[in-house]
């Protein structure tokens, strides 16, 4: 197999690949990286210092790629499908990087610092930060409504790197901050995301790991598959 995926099944930045690998039936060999075991830990460093997942590894070019954005662009350049990610119209394509990162910085990284405040011990919380997290969600849900008013996906008719980045985004931070009473346009974006085959492939492949996520009793039931009380 040419590509190989080292990731986690529960990891939300592990999500938007998984999904744009999904889209386009990409093949690729699937090594989940679990940084609890010390063993595989390791090696992982070894291979990637940085530690991060997802990382894609591609034989065919010799290349160790990195960071979710760049990997879905490299796909795109080198192992393009029949649905793209990235739209060709210049402006477009900045529409989609925009909101790629949007998704990343003001969705993911204070959805991160909530559930991340949810596993310290006590005597090591950060109420201040989950505060912050919190309004800045509230911004985001704002812009967020607004922008799907009149659009089926992000950046217009077509599926993008963008939607990519939100459909893993949205679906925790509906868990740990729920946004679906207050913001209409974003719920319906939203519920359209969760019924695409590679959100629903990606719920699949993590539904064995929910447990570990410490939020796992606010789930909503649709999601729990026939584990669902």
């Amino acid at each position: 197999m040419t590509l190989t995926l080292y990731h986690h099944p529960l990891a939300s930045f592990c999500h938007k690949v998984l999904l744009a690998l999904y889209e386009n039936d990409t093949p690729f060999e699937s090594v989940v990286v679990d940084l609890g075991d010390r063993q595989a830990s390791a090696e992982f460093f070894a291979f990637w210092p940085i530690g991060k997942i997802p990382v894609l590894r591609d034989e065919r070019f010799g290349r160790t790629v990195p960071e979710t954005s760049i990997i879905i662009e490299y796909l795109e350049q080198h192992y393009p499908g029949d649905h793209p990610l990235l739209p060709h119209d210049e402006a477009l394509r900045l529409d989609a990087r925009l909101w790629d990162r949007f998704f990343d910085c003001y969705v993911q990284v204070p959805m991160q610092k909530i559930v991340a405040d949810r596993m310290r011990p006590e005597g090591e919380k950060d109420p201040r930060g989950v505060v912050e997290a919190h309004a800045t969600l509230q911004v985001a849900y704002a812009m967020l409504d607004e922008r799907t008013r009149d659009r089926e996906w992000i950046i217009g008719d077509a599926f993008s790197m963008a939607d990519c980045a939100a459909a893993p985004a949205l679906f925790y931070v509906g868990i740990v901050s729920p946004f679906a009473s207050d913001y209409p346009n974003a719920a319906a974006y939203f519920d359209r995301l969760a019924e695409r085959p590679s959100f629903k492939r990606t719920i699949a492949e993590a539904r064995p790991y929910f447990h570990l996520f410490p939020f796992v009793d606010d789930m909503p039931k649709r999601f729990l598959g026939d584990k669902a009380p």
